[in-house]
């Protein structure tokens, strides 16, 4: 009978969850009945109540509850990054699976005289602080390992071997055949370090195999940490979630709006519409409507889906791979403008003259219904005169308009001189493995540009209101270059025969492109261009007035896509706060919260924008595998004392060439970081430049690529002037030398 009843004790995940289901008090009593225990069961129960009390899981005294989101008041975490700001954010070692994903800071007070780095684990105590976040106090720094490699799995008579995937990790890990956990010869596997001294290692999870569809995407998005499951919490309440009916909204269900988007696009943040303004006072001037899914009425501050957006920041997007910022039910489903379905929006309906000012700007909550989901091959292709099908009914009264509008943006983003770049991209097809079949240049049409400019123009309307109304922002700055990268493109401008920038003058985007100008005519676009790119600030988010210097605006947020960026759904609650549109607006205390939360997702935002590129890099790697001492051109991309990294021309792939592999000399590396010049030679290799290389080396495993300079380089550049001062101080050490006696 005791085996019987040792047979029905619940877990403590049950107990658990039969205590958080309660919406009242649970008490010994109810949860015995619920799991049937009798008799020594009970006493059983009664120590399992008092250990999660101990642990901070529930709390009271004979009727115990815990709220779902809890975290144990003392409990082991893991130091998984370091934000831009230097606080230590932590997982916990330990998740139950019933506690939801929340940010816990590392306390980083004087008395812990300990500097924290990734990979460190502690005991701590924890305290909740504002806006379910959470602070730790280290109670004990615990032993580093297990440190988690993610690695390729190869077995053979002398035993196993995991190589990682991560190229600063130069290791092998050997591995016990009683420790490979099934995993086969050539699996890519998470294993497991088993001390902290030695390089041995136990495998946890299998992963797939080297040929396992879109395995690469896998890889990048398990090394980086990247949350990829919703909690059962969050997909509930996204599944609960309905199209609002019209109450209050504007109805602009007969307005034919229409998203423009890429062929591959699955979340359709935007739809647009425009026509001719016909007023007196405003001859050429144009009306716009653009219509931006509600996210905000769906994610409600401080629900599982509100903080689950905010731990994410932002989607993540890898070739043939989407991890969204919102569960499917919501990016995919109610919130995505699918045509002919009522969609709940906020509008931005603006007046803008002939020249592309806008004159008028207003914003409120509508339902609205797409006609039609196009591409921007469609549109620019029945813009010129090749309708399909869906498009040829559109023309008229749909297309051209849009056209109009934007030939008058085109006209304001002229006059501000907003940066534009003349920067390579890369179309690439996937094969059904997630492999590459195809990489050509991507060509920038005017209906990508059409988009762009109606966003812009929604973006800057809506910190524009915001300021109005004094209402915090969560502004998307991008600051002028600092005065020492101002001064590095000023002497490469100089070595380019271009004019330098006069010390302590301001740099602004006319003067840039004024730059850029002069760089065509002189056929040194591509150097030029990267020389600007490298000198220029990162952009972030925060809730601080600096402008967007790119684009040459005063003021800039973003507005446009809730379903993919956290910053635009506050940006939405502050106009529903603002212009008094819901109550599902912002609350005083998350407002004091930006300035935390914009490097939250200033750093979520870098973080994915290296996932995106190291995927990327890794597919084109396994593209390049069988073109092993082929001759490419192309362009350099950076400079490092130890060598150069370079793009080629043809398909964009990215890799490295050695310092010691150079045409023989001694080469110095330039303060401003733009060039290295050989000594001998005077042979100088240029941030942009163009060079012939040979691929020496692929390796799939950790993507890098590695070439070697060839061939006669007639684009390499020859610094005369510097020949001329080396050999004349060679010549100085060879009289001298001689006139020594030395030489006799």
């Amino acid at each position: 009978m005791a085996s019987d009843n040792r047979l029905q004790l619940p877990t403590r995940s049950q107990i658990l969850e039969i205590i958080s289901n309660s919406e009242t008090l649970v008490g010994r009593r109810e949860i015995a009945r619920a799991f049937g225990l009798k008799g020594p069961a009970r006493i059983w129960l009664r120590q399992q109540l008092k250990e999660l009390k101990k642990e901070g899981l529930i709390d009271g005294n004979k009727r115990y509850t815990k709220k779902l989101d809890a975290i144990p008041l003392i409990t082991e975490i893991e130091v998984s990054h370091i934000n831009d700001e230097g606080f230590a954010i932590c997982k916990l070692l330990k998740n139950p699976g019933y506690v939801s994903q929340n940010i816990i800071y590392l306390s980083h007070r004087q008395k812990n005289r300990i500097t924290p780095s990734i990979g460190d684990r502690v005991l701590a105590r924890i305290k909740k602080i504002d806006n379910g976040c959470y602070e730790a106090s280290p109670l004990k720094y615990l032993p580093k390992f297990p440190i988690e490699i993610i690695g390729l799995l190869r077995i053979n008579r002398s035993g196993a071997t995991v190589f990682s995937i991560d190229r600063k990790e130069r290791q092998q890990f050997s591995v016990k055949m009683e420790n490979i956990a099934g995993a086969k010869d050539r699996d890519y596997v998470v294993a497991q370090k088993i001390s902290d001294t030695e390089h041995e290692v136990k495998i946890t999870e299998r992963l797939g195999t080297e040929d396992t569809p879109h395995i690469t995407s896998l890889l990048v998005l398990k090394s980086k940490n990247t949350p990829m499951i919703f909690n059962s919490e969050t997909l509930a309440l996204a599944d609960s979630r309905k199209t609002p009916l019209v109450g209050d909204r504007l109805d602009l269900r007969k307005i034919p709006f229409v998203t423009i988007d890429s062929q591959d696009a699955r979340d359709f943040d935007d739809a647009v519409w425009a026509k001719a303004d016909t007023s007196d006072n405003n001859r050429g001037g144009w009306k716009l409507l653009i219509a931006i899914a509600d996210v905000a009425h769906y994610v409600r501050e401080g629900d599982a889906l509100d903080k689950t957006a905010r731990l994410r920041g932002n989607s993540v997007y890898c070739l043939g791979r989407v991890i969204p910022m919102l569960p499917e039910a919501l990016s995919n489903g109610v919130c995505s403008l699918k045509p002919n379905e009522d969609r709940a929006c906020i509008i931005a309906d603006i007046k803008i003259d002939s020249e592309g000012n806008t004159i008028k700007k207003k914003f409120g909550r509508c339902l609205m219904r797409s006609v039609a989901r196009l591409t921007y091959e469609q549109v620019q292709s029945a813009y010129d005169g090749i309708p399909d099908k869906t498009t040829a009914p559109l023309i008229n009264d749909v297309i051209r308009p849009l056209y109009g509008a934007f030939d008058a943006l085109k006209r304001a983003r002229k006059k501000r001189c907003a940066l534009e770049l003349e920067l390579p991209e890369w179309n690439i097809e996937l094969d059904d493995d997630g492999l590459i079949r195809k990489i050509g240049p991507k060509i920038r049409l005017d209906s990508h540009r059409l988009i762009e400019e109606f966003m812009i123009a929604a973006n800057v309307a809506a910190a524009e209101v915001l300021e109005k109304h004094s209402a915090t922002v969560m502004y998307r700055i991008h600051e002028p270059p600092a005065g020492e990268k101002i001064s590095n493109l000023s002497e490469a401008l100089s070595n380019l025969g271009l004019d330098a920038i006069k010390n302590g003058k301001t740099l602004n985007t006319k003067a840039l492109c004024i730059l850029l100008s002069k760089a065509r005519k002189k056929n040194i676009s591509s150097i030029v261009n990267e020389c600007v790119l490298r000198s220029q600030s990162q952009a972030v988010y925060g809730p601080s007035r600096l402008g967007h210097f790119g684009l040459g605006l005063d003021t800039y947020c973003h507005f446009t896509s809730p379903i993919r960026r956290y910053s635009d759904i506050l940006v939405h609650r502050s106009l529903i706060t603002a212009l008094q549109l819901g109550k599902d607006g912002h609350s005083s205390d998350f407002i004091e919260e930006y300035e935390k939360i914009g490097r939250e997702i200033s750093s979520a935002e870098r973080k994915a924008m290296a996932i995106e590129r190291e995927v990327q890099s890794r597919l084109i790697t396994i593209f390049m595998v069988d073109r092993i001492s082929a001759e490419f051109e192309a362009q350099i991309t950076g400079v490092t004392r130890h060598g150069l990294f370079v793009r080629l021309h043809d398909t964009g792939a990215e890799g490295f060439i050695p310092l010691r592999t150079l045409p023989n000399d001694w080469y110095s590396v330039d303060r401003s970081g733009f060039k290295i010049t050989g000594e001998r030679s005077g042979i100088q290799f240029c941030l942009g430049g163009i060079v012939n290389v040979k691929l020496v080396e692929a390796i799939p495993n950790t993507g890098s690529l590695r070439f070697a300079i060839v061939g006669n380089n007639k684009k390499m550049i020859r610094s005369n002037r510097n020949r001329k001062r080396i050999r004349k101080r060679h010549k100085r050490q060879f009289l001298k030398f001689a006139g020594s006696g030395q030489m006799r």
